[in-house]
């Protein structure tokens, strides 16, 4: 018997995407966000994460009933420190130490924590003192790690705004705000040395709100449009998260750590907001995030680091109530608190499923409306 060519090519293509599909998830993470009175218990949570594809979670603390929940789980774990604790890592090599001894020792390795955020966008906090310290608290934490025989193991970072670049477009020529100067070549040296990541919060939709046009949009949600030019390196790009990322990397490159791996800290889109607000809405939030999540899987990577795709936390897993300022700020949660899913994203391993059976239904379809030859 002889199947027509293009039906064996339909049947190596679907095969292909199911194991690229079952294969890639180990870079899709989550956050975790605490500031709200409403949500479901860690045990309950950590079923959720498991019926999806998410492989890493990060806590913007390091909430012990939730990084215990986490043991045997197998996913990975961001924790941090909170800007307040800055000054006193800094100061005082045993308070790191003690913090370590508390935050990390009971858990792990059962509980798979990966990495150490030392403080949450402290470059633009504006306040000197904090900035000044940042490396040092950093520093004691490593120490405190590398006196626990976890140095290698656990890695150390902080986490930055898109703001901490003067220039991001064309993203050829992103480069750092001078005025951060030492400071940022700092916690660079810091980052190549250790081996840990630069950190980055890239937003498309803040973006967007500060250019509403319609094909800004699209650019934004991974969606068909014009594309944008890059006139030195002649690198049309098709969408705002490839070209803030690789932003990142031209500046990173511009002060000689081109090798710094890059994470995606957080990036995300509300699905409701004010009246007065622009941009959220369940359309887009689905379009971003479900095609962001599509982006990722295909390994494609950006134009600058092609041929795979950096860890990236989705913002975020609930929405939390408790938060100030707009509306949209309570709503970037892809999960009720029931559980349920706000918009379909394709992260639950039994919507992955259904795509596989779907393709196999596609492939049979395929056959019996061919002309078999025996």
């Amino acid at each position: 018997m002889v199947v027509l060519p293009y039906t064996v090519a339909f049947l190596l293509l679907c095969s292909l995407q199911t194991v690229k599909i079952a294969n890639s998830q180990s870079f899709i993470g989550i956050n975790y966000g605490q500031v709200a009175d409403n949500l479901p218990p860690p045990s309950s949570t950590v079923k959720l994460l498991q019926s999806t594809s998410i492989q890493k979670v990060r806590l913007y603390g390091s909430d012990p009933a939730i990084i215990k929940a986490l043991a045997n789980t197998g996913i990975g774990i961001v924790i941090g420190t909170a800007n307040g604790d800055i000054p006193g890592l800094a100061s005082d090599p045993n308070f790191a130490k003690s913090w370590i001894n508390t935050n990390v020792l009971p858990f792990y390795p059962a509980s798979n924590i990966i990495l150490i955020t030392v403080g949450n966008e402290v470059m633009i906090s504006n306040d000197q003192n904090l900035m000044n310290k940042l490396l040092p608290a950093m520093q004691n934490v490593q120490n405190a790690l590398n006196d626990a025989s976890l140095g290698g193991k656990i890695k150390v970072s902080t986490v930055h705004p898109m703001g901490v670049l003067k220039q991001s477009e064309p993203p050829s020529s992103g480069s750092f705000d001078p005025s951060y100067g030492d400071l940022m070549k700092g916690l660079l040296e810091f980052n190549s040395a250790n081996g840990s990541p630069f950190a980055i919060n890239p937003y498309p939709y803040f973006a967007y709100r500060s250019d509403t046009r319609p094909e800004t949009l699209a650019f934004c949600l991974f969606q068909p449009n014009a594309g944008r030019m890059d006139g030195n390196t002649k690198i049309k790009y098709m969408n705002m998260f490839d070209a803030q990322v690789d932003a990142v990397y031209s500046a990173l490159n511009s002060m000689g750590f081109k090798n710094v791996e890059i994470v995606v800290a957080e990036t995300g889109w509300p699905y409701k907001g004010d009246d007065n607000e622009v941009g959220p809405s369940i359309e887009n939030a689905k379009a971003y995030n479900g095609n962001l999540i599509a982006h990722l899987r295909s390994m494609v990577g950006t134009p600058l680091m092609p041929g795979k795709s950096v860890d990236t936390y989705l913002f975020a897993l609930y929405d939390e109530d408790l938060k100030p300022g707009h509306g949209s700020e309570r709503s970037f949660g892809l999960f009720k608190t029931d559980l349920t899913m706000v918009y379909d994203v394709g992260l639950s391993k039994s919507s992955q499923v259904r795509t596989k059976f779907m393709c196999i239904s596609l492939v049979f379809r395929v056959f019996n409306s061919q002309v078999f030859y025996s």
